[in-house]
């Protein structure tokens, strides 16, 4: 027989419950929100998945390869002669949103490409990173103060500097910092 109590306190009890439930999803609500800010922030100005869709780099990068790309460093130093750079491309020659090459010369340098060699400064780069030596010439010419001359290595298929010129330094995203996928091949960019 009920007398009337007990039904209200089950009530309470199970009103209780809820109000947990309510109080954890509200608590926690905030520390995802959180960490989804977060989470955005890095990729945004931090560090950036990039998927190699070409051969362009080969045989450095592979068509497949998934990296992180540093976003930060660059905003403390400029790029060096030898990183390898994401970037939007020059928008006549863009065949992919974002592209990815290896920094030959800086602003200031004389670049030419001539006898299967690359020169910098009339002294032949040592490349043991390239496919094949480049089958082209380019130059002499002298990089411009806020441009880079950038190269895929694979020289005789990318379409890099030796096609549509200098690169603007305010077109660099970051720097291929490292490879994640796949897993046989994890590690730092070279």
């Amino acid at each position: 027989m009920s007398d009337g109590k007990s039904q209200p306190a089950a009530k309470a009890g199970e009103s209780g419950k809820h109000q947990g439930r309510h109080r954890f999803n509200a608590r926690h609500a905030g520390f995802v929100g959180a960490l989804l800010v977060w989470a955005l922030v890095l990729r945004v100005f931090v560090l950036q998945p990039h998927l190699i869709v070409s051969e362009s780099m080969a045989p450095t990068l592979a068509v497949g390869d998934r990296l992180v790309v540093d976003k930060l460093s660059y905003r403390f130093h400029l790029p060096r002669a030898g990183d390898i750079v994401v970037f939007e491309p020059p928008p006549a020659h863009a065949r992919e949103f974002i592209a990815i090459k290896r920094v030959i010369a800086l602003p200031g340098q004389e670049v030419q490409v001539r006898d299967g060699q690359v020169l910098v400064d009339g002294t032949p780069l040592r490349e043991p990173y390239v496919a094949a030596p480049p089958a082209y010439a380019w130059g002499p010419a002298t990089i411009p103060e806020g441009m880079l001359f950038v190269l895929g290595d694979n020289r005789n298929v990318s379409s890099d500097s030796h096609v549509w010129g200098v690169l603007p330094l305010q077109s660099v995203k970051g720097r291929a910092w490292l490879r994640f996928w796949p897993p046989a091949r994890t590690g730092l960019v070279p």
